[in-house]
């Protein structure tokens, strides 16, 4: 067994110490247990020291199971906490019941040892998927904000574009789980400027032509940086790197990729990042209204921008602002 699930911790609520003893001597040589006898211990001991799984007797008194799985997935803190319903309850309804609360599986009493065993560590397995998967999001979010420390973006521009990338994704058609791929692949664009000189990449005004083109190797570098992974979001990441700066009519960098060349996942993310760009401060310039944003993100339609996604990014505007005035600069 894996190590990090053999050291998952398991609280076990059933008001009848015989069944609590019966899953001790299933359980106890694989797992950290925890027991409760009733519903309110349960939820005093659940806040005090969450465990990564709860298998909960439906039918106790004053608090019954159903009551108890309510609570815990109401609470943002104990939401996310896989509960497997161990009952003598064999209605359909009754598990249809369970479900709509948010359990994970169901257990029959009298409990067969092997079912047990094999649906408990079905469920940690699943747990610690979730959470490998969680842990890469994450790192990727952190490294797309490494580059923050090499520029004038802030933070708050990366959180921005990367929910106005989502949001224009699902105008679009795009199905909710690509769009929250894109979404959290969005940060990491331009992750190569990591490897641009501080003297060109903070200076205040205008480039020079040599200055210009140094500063385009930050896609080339960001798509160095992400080539050749096996996972989806790092493989998208490194389109966005390579491709953000791509214009519809074929005269953006690094590979002058014309129309839909270009990956509809750069295009979106050209709109968003180019949107936040202009509407934001920075120490070389100041805001520029919405409405000015709007008549040159129009004027850039057929040129820089795809145009049908222009169309679609200005109609979805309401949901865009209020992304914008939820992420207000803090710096």
């Amino acid at each position: 067994m894996d190590q990090s699930i053999s050291q998952a911790r398991i609280l076990i609520v059933d008001d009848e110490p015989a069944n609590l003893k019966v899953m001790r001597e299933v359980l106890a040589s694989n797992y950290r247990l925890s027991f409760a006898k009733s519903g309110p211990l349960a939820l005093q001991l659940i806040e005090n020291d969450p465990p990564n799984l709860i298998l909960l007797d439906v039918m106790m008194p004053d608090m019954n199971g159903f009551e108890v799985c309510k609570i815990l997935k109401t609470n943002p803190t104990t939401a996310h906490i896989p509960v497997i319903f161990v009952t003598a309850l064999t209605q359909e309804q009754d598990e249809s019941e369970g479900f709509s609360l948010g359990a994970v599986d169901y257990i029959t009493k009298p409990i067969s040892p092997a079912i047990v065993k094999a649906r408990v560590k079905t469920h940690l397995s699943l747990v610690q998927a979730e959470q490998l998967k969680q842990a890469h999001v994450d790192l990727v979010e952190r490294l797309g904000r490494a580059a923050e420390y090499k520029d004038t973006d802030t933070g708050e521009h990366i959180a921005r574009m990367s929910q106005y990338s989502k949001v224009l994704a699902l105008a679009l058609g795009m199905n909710e789980q690509h769009a929250e791929l894109l979404r959290q692949a969005a940060p990491m664009h331009d992750v190569g400027k990591i490897g641009i000189p501080d003297s060109i990449l903070l200076k205040p005004g205008k480039l020079t032509p040599d200055e210009f083109a140094h500063m385009k190797e930050h896609a080339a570098i960001g798509a160095k940086i992400l080539a050749n992974s096996p996972s989806p979001l790092l493989q998208l990441a490194h389109v966005l790197a390579i491709e953000h700066h791509e214009k519809w009519d074929g005269t953006g960098y690094p590979n002058g990729l014309k129309g839909e060349e270009i990956s509809i996942e750069g295009r979106i993310v050209a709109i968003a990042d180019v949107f936040d760009a202009l509407t934001s401060k920075r120490p070389y310039k100041e805001p520029w209204s919405i409405e000015q944003t709007i008549e040159h993100m129009q004027h850039q339609a057929g040129k820089h921008f795809d145009p049908h996604l222009v169309e679609l990014f200005i109609g979805q505007i309401d949901a865009v602002l209020a992304i914008k005035k939820a992420h207000q600069e803090r710096d």
